[in-house]
């Protein structure tokens, strides 16, 4: 497989906006940004409301998701094209939805919004309105989600890739900088781990970086791989992003993310941390 099989052009998004069997979906971290202006024909997903599960804390359920894309208007054979702010930060996230559920035709427009932006492309703060469909989705596919016990036994044996700034890593911040610095009671990362942050994939106009690049980038940090490997961050958003890049760019088979993550690492009992800022505090 290319990268064609995962990826569209802002080029290519902007000729087929209209295409038959082609939906467009924006997914950002801000969940306002869409309603400001939008990509011409792009239904939402609010990844907070949409995307997870109001009482636990997991994602929506089979019959949820089936609901939320059928009430968007998107058929089973449907090509998703999915794109958002911040290299498709949370774009990645949904992509990621997609393919645990089991659609098939899914795609990041390279470069996101911020790609799109840069082009001049056109954008719309029109009301998009979709006719309903009946998904059906398929069960979660347990081959690309990692859960803690699985973590916690993959410490020594497997590829951790942890995905957080050297900062979340070390253990000075618990959170992304511009976030409130709570939802996990220790700092630091699970022992190891390798810190890959997630950004190092995307060029300065959000396009992911060559496979060359980027097969670069995990090699000198020292991924292995002839393991199989699991990435984590702090909610599991940011370790999609680098799945997206392991599993679907780079091609390595046995790839799963961790939603968990360190939300639910960092608070966990009677697992080891290791935590450097700590260390060199005392």
């Amino acid at each position: 497989m290319s990268r064609e099989d995962f990826l569209v052009t802002t080029e290519w998004a902007e000729a087929n906006l209209e295409a038959p069997g082609v939906v467009f979906a924006e997914v950002d971290e801000d969940t306002t940004a869409y309603d400001a202006g939008h990509i011409p024909g792009a239904v939402k997903l609010d990844w907070k409301n949409d995307l997870q599960d109001h009482v636990r804390r997991d994602f929506v359920d089979r019959s949820g998701f089936e609901k939320l894309l059928s009430s968007k208007g998107v058929g089973n054979d449907d090509t998703v094209v999915l794109y958002g702010g911040n290299n498709n930060w949370f774009a990645a996230y949904a992509y990621w939805y997609f393919k645990l559920y089991g659609h098939q035709n899914v795609k990041l427009i390279d470069g996101g919004r911020k790609k799109w932006e840069l082009d001049g492309r056109p954008l719309t703060a029109d009301t998009v309105e979709r006719a309903e469909t009946s998904y059906t989705a398929t069960e979660q596919d347990a081959s690309i989600r990692a859960f803690r016990d699985e973590v916690v036994e993959a410490i020594e044996s497997k590829n951790l890739v942890d995905v957080r700034s050297p900062d979340e890593f070390s253990g000075k911040l618990l959170a992304p900088a511009h976030l409130p610095q709570e939802a996990a009671q220790r700092g630091g990362h699970i022992p190891s781990a390798i810190n890959v942050p997630w950004s190092k994939a995307a060029n300065e106009d959000g396009t992911f970086k060559s496979e060359d690049e980027l097969r670069e980038i995990y090699t000198e940090a020292g991924l292995d791989g002839s393991k199989a490997t699991i990435a984590y961050c702090r909610i599991g958003e940011r370790s999609s992003h680098s799945w997206f890049v392991l599993h679907e760019l780079l091609g390595q088979s046995d790839v799963k993310n961790y939603d968990g993550s360190w939300t639910e690492y960092g608070s966990l009992i009677g697992v080891p941390v290791a935590n450097p800022s700590a260390a060199a505090a005392n």
